[in-house]
């Protein structure tokens, strides 16, 4: 549905707004990511209790998922790159309140105030992207998404230096700055797109999830949102336990389930390969072979508990291929179903319901595993990437008749 958008500010874009929108995303993740590696320090320093961490965190979390939408669909109404510029303030200033003197109330608002900034970025930066980068959007967002997940990986290295340097708050110092840095180099550099009615108040009035759900009513849309649920159930899941799973079922030293566990984020290269494939040779067609690569690969992680580092160490890298390699896919995908003025709230719908069920894997497979062990929480999740790469391919089937 996107494609007769208007290139004529896309002739002369070269990789500075991806550039710039992926180091906006990178402190995003850096900065949601460093909260769990500091939580000893502020149970050591500011005597929080447990509970507090995980309800902050968690709050944190569903802030930031419950801005999908409403950031997506101002996007439309409003001028994104404006949109991206004020969610990456609040997060800038959410970092800024760790410059005060520390306490457990200042840690609760700049929580807060982090996930309701970094909610913003994503929808509308793959909404920006999708705009800038019409022919080449797969690439576009596999580098975007690889910037992200260098983020969440440098994440607790960041911490453990700040740590050496005797002051934690240097991380959230460190991130301000360079957010602030980023921030004028999105509007300066990056284009905005013109002929937009810029007022809120009329933006506001315009907001209707009505406008949002007309792709839902096509056969071809639903099999596609089918495919981001599975996969957002498995991979979460994945994640989730991953070096644990390691550990119990594959018998594993706890530093070589960790060893793994990078090399798992490491692999998330592949989105900047993958996502260019996209553009070249469909994106419904790929679909099916990465999820397909990842699902394989979950099966050969319950097959060969047994097999030992090498066999569960390959199976690891396989199944970073594949699940790393849908994600720009999904984001181009989705993005071109939905025609331009609501494409941001399109797509934040869309993730909202992805965010909610890749929340609820953890707890579902840490059940099954607490009841039946390991390997059957890893069998479900392997049945829930097949089902994702099965409904992938009826989505080609679907639009093959289409």
């Amino acid at each position: 549905m996107l494609g007769g958008r208007s290139r004529r500010a896309t002739d002369f874009v070269g990789y500075e707004p991806m550039v710039v929108t992926g180091g906006i995303w990178l402190i995003a993740k850096l900065l949601r990511y460093a909260f769990p590696a500091l939580f000893p320090t502020f149970q050591t320093q500011l005597g929080v209790p447990n509970t507090l961490l995980g309800v902050a965190y968690a709050v944190m979390m569903l802030l930031y998922s419950l801005m999908q939408f409403p950031s997506g669909a101002l996007a439309d109404r409003l001028d994104d790159v404006r949109v991206v510029a004020v969610g990456a303030l609040l997060a800038v200033a959410g970092a800024a309140v760790f410059l005060l003197p520390a306490s457990v109330p200042l840690l609760l608002v700049g929580m807060v105030l982090v996930g309701l900034g970094t909610g913003v970025h994503k929808t509308v930066s793959v909404r920006l992207l999708t705009r800038l980068y019409p022919d080449r959007t797969g690439r576009a967002l596999g580098v975007f998404d690889t910037f992200g997940t260098v983020g969440g990986v440098v994440a607790p290295a960041a911490v453990v230096a700040a740590l050496s340097l005797g002051d934690w708050r240097t991380v959230f110092v460190a991130c301000g700055v360079i957010g602030l840095g980023l921030v004028l180099a999105l509007r300066t550099r990056v284009p905005r797109r013109a002929g937009r009615d810029e007022r809120l108040r009329d933006a506001v009035g315009e907001l209707s999830i009505r406008s949002y759900l007309g792709p839902f009513r096509e056969r071809r849309f639903q099999l596609f949102v089918l495919v981001t649920l599975t996969f957002a159930f498995a991979y979460n899941g994945v994640v989730a336990f991953l070096p644990l799973y390691l550990v119990e079922a594959g018998n594993l030293t706890e530093t070589t389930g960790s060893l793994l566990y990078s090399v798992l984020f490491a692999a998330s290269v592949v989105q900047v390969v993958s996502g260019g494939l996209s553009d070249r040779f469909g994106r419904l067609t790929l679909s099916v072979g990465v999820l397909s690569l990842a699902a394989v690969a979950l099966v050969g992680l319950v097959a060969l508990t047994g097999a030992g580092v090498l066999a569960l160490g390959a199976a690891v890298v396989v199944f970073g291929l594949g699940s790393h390699g849908f994600r720009p896919i999904r984001g181009a995908y989705l993005s071109a179903e939905f025609p331009e003025d609501v494409a941001g709230g399109g797509l934040g719908l869309v993730r909202t319901l992805l965010m909610g069920v890749g929340a609820v894997a953890p707890a579902v497979v840490g059940f099954v595993a607490d009841t039946l062990g390991f390997r059957a929480g890893f069998t479900l999740l392997a049945v829930s990437m097949a089902l994702s790469a099965l409904f992938a391919g009826a989505t080609v089937a679907v639009a093959g008749r289409g």
